[in-house]
């Protein structure tokens, strides 16, 4: 088992990507800790965990805060005795489909920040002690292909390029410390939050957006979550010992089409 022994943390886990991870680290031998608001289907995500063989616990913190992301920290080593990988992959869509993004409301600037880029610096910042603790780590935070191309919106946009510039530069500083720090750049993927299930969109609604985003990719359809679990398995596991500060595009090769 390539995570055998380990302790993970993965955030926004109640679904999408942070559900398929975290269960990806119990099939791989992983203890994780489930952090998310969404107390409901939190539980869901600890039962995967439990189903796939290994150790999980609920922890309900809003995480975009430093003391939210302190006490989520606190909960798993309480929980597991220490904490070895990190991924910070909690993270909301910019939304308003009906006005210019470069015009965001002000409070939706502010949220997608918060909860996209503040939550990365919140939880890295309450991690890398207990990384330390541990003789090393990996923090692995889930960015997008929307730093580099225009999709998603504005706001959204400059949250997730400002995810790989920290990444970089914390790379560099950990490094010596033996942590690593590296983001996994999801492309268009089926999610509940792509399919526009969230914004209430009916089943049909849900396929037609799929298709028309699959069109636009090389490889002509869109991604699974299992594509973006596998990638951040494999930079939590040390088959990727030798790097860090790096990016793991997972796109259908839409960035070079």
């Amino acid at each position: 088992m390539r995570l055998e022994g380990k302790v993970g943390m993965v955030t926004g886990s109640a679904s999408g990507f942070g559900r398929t991870t975290a269960v990806r680290f119990a099939e791989e031998g992983a203890r994780v800790a489930v952090v998310d608001i969404d107390e409901a289907r939190g539980a869901e995500t600890v039962e995967l965990v439990g189903g796939a063989g290994s150790e999980g616990v609920l922890v309900v913190e809003d995480i975009s805060s430093v003391d939210g992301a302190n006490r989520a920290v606190s909960a798993t080593v309480d929980r597991f005795d220490g904490l070895d990988v990190l991924v910070n992959n909690a993270g909301i869509s910019q939304g308003e489909p009906q006005r210019d993004t470069w015009d965001a409301a002000e409070e939706v600037w502010d949220r997608v920040m918060r909860v996209n880029l503040k939550s990365v610096y919140a939880c890295s910042k309450a991690a890398i002690p207990q990384l330390l603790e541990r003789g090393g780590g990996s923090i692995i935070s889930v960015a997008s292909i929307a730093a580099w191309s225009p999709v998603g919106g504005a706001a959204y946009a400059a949250s997730k390029g400002a995810i790989l510039s920290y990444t970089r530069n914390i790379s560099r500083e950990l490094a010596s410390r033996r942590i690593r720090a590296n983001c996994v750049s999801p492309g268009f993927m089926r999610t509940p939050m792509s399919t526009g299930e969230r914004h209430g969109l009916s089943a049909d609604e849900q396929e037609a957006r799929l298709a028309d985003m699959g069109r636009r990719v090389p490889m002509r359809q869109v991604g699974s979550t299992l594509d973006i679990a596998n990638a951040i398995v494999y930079l939590a596991s040390d088959e990727s010992s030798y790097i860090t500060g790096q990016e793991l595009v997972v796109d259908g090769g839409y960035l070079v089409r």
